[in-house]
């Protein structure tokens, strides 16, 4: 096998839902698992997540291998529904959909007469990506509260700048205009929510990124959040060259060697999900020590640079990001975010399970 894998550390996991818990106590969490879960493997993160009071997606057909699994928590589709069709899956199996514009809740009259559907109506407070307008939302409000297949309706906004100096208060200001918007239990808060904005927290709080031990705010490592990296990203060198000045590494010689170095080879590059556009200086930890990125990143591979490693050989240990290296870290170098790196990590790079203490669904 390819000495490439990620480490997923569900007691990393089973910790970052501890924050959430402490900062907004009087609400209940949903787990938001997107993207498998932010590739860390839905039913392995949702199991770590067990004490959640519920899930969020967008994929119906995780929604659905979830419920298969067991988990009987509220499952909530952050899409809503694409097409009536689906309605039967949702009822059949007890889902909720976000109901995000006014075609959705037309759709909704036709829900077979012996159906219950809790949903979670959008109010677009700004961001101006799915949600309903100030005009749209009463009309919304009142046809789902005359639909009797309706079940619960909860009001649902997201913030566009959370994790930056512009913050909540316009949106928080904007939902007051939303008629009916006091009267309705509420999902308001994201990671970056959670943890600066206290006055967001309501009824419900939908952590995402900080689950999976990152910051939301650019800049910052989730451990200064009090979260710990649930990913590693681990490889190995499998072959050391040694470069005379002048020398150059990779496809278009875009590194030049200004003096004699040692260069290490990584069985990993951007078909496993590591950035294409990682520049050199990108950091990377050889055998525990801090090194760097030479050269564009590869299919396959990529290099590093391990001059003065004497220690360091073909199947030395090479962490891409995680133990001792923030994901965010790796982001920032890149010009990317830590989401991205993580949910890019490919299909074929194995996912093994570093905490025993359940069964690994997923292994």
């Amino acid at each position: 096998m390819r000495p490439l894998f990620a480490t997923i550390d569900s007691a990393a996991l089973r910790h970052n839902l501890g924050p959430v818990r402490r900062l907004a106590p009087r609400s209940k969490v949903y787990a938001v698992l997107k993207a498998d879960a932010y590739g860390h493997g839905l039913l392995r993160a949702a199991a770590a997540f067990s004490q959640a009071d519920g899930f969020a997606l967008v994929e119906l057909e995780g929604a659905v291998r979830l419920r298969e699994a067991g988990f009987r928590q509220p499952i909530v589709l952050l899409e809503g529904f694409f097409e009536p069709r689906e309605l039967p899956v949702l009822v059949e199996h007890g889902l909720s959909a976000v109901v995000h514009g006014m075609d959705q809740v037309e759709a909704l009259d036709a829900l077979p007469g012996n159906a219950r559907l809790d949903v979670l109506l959008k109010a677009n407070t700004g961001m101006n990506r799915l949600g309903l307008s100030t005009q749209e939302f009463p009309r919304g409000l009142d046809r789902l509260r005359r639909n009797p297949r309706i079940g619960s309706i909860t009001l649902l906004t997201h913030f566009a700048s959370a994790d930056e100096a512009r913050g909540v208060g316009w949106q928080m200001q904007a939902l007051q205009h939303f008629p009916g918007w006091a009267d309705l239990p509420k999902s308001l808060a994201n990671s970056a929510a959670i943890l600066r904005y206290p006055e967001t927290y309501a009824d419900w709080v939908r952590p995402g990124i900080m689950l999976y031990g990152c910051s939301p705010f650019p800049g910052r490592a989730g451990a200064g959040e009090g979260l710990r990296a649930a990913m590693t990203l681990e490889s190995r060198i499998i072959a050391v060259q040694e470069l005379k000045p002048g020398d150059t590494v990779g496809y278009g010689g875009a590194f030049q060697a200004a003096r004699a170095m040692r260069i290490g080879v990584v069985a990993c590059g951007y078909a496993d999900g590591y950035p294409r556009h990682a520049s050199t200086g990108t950091p990377v930890l050889v055998e525990g020590r801090l090194s760097r990125t030479v050269g564009r990143v590869s299919m396959d591979m990529l290099c590093v640079d391990v001059t003065g490693m004497t220690e360091a050989r073909a199947g030395s240990r090479v962490v891409l990001w995680g133990e001792g290296l923030p994901v965010d870290d790796v982001a920032s170098a890149a010009a990317t975010v830590g989401y991205e790196l993580l949910c890019a990590v490919a299909p074929r790079v194995p996912h093994v399970t570093s905490d025993l203490r359940g069964i690994d669904l997923e292994l």
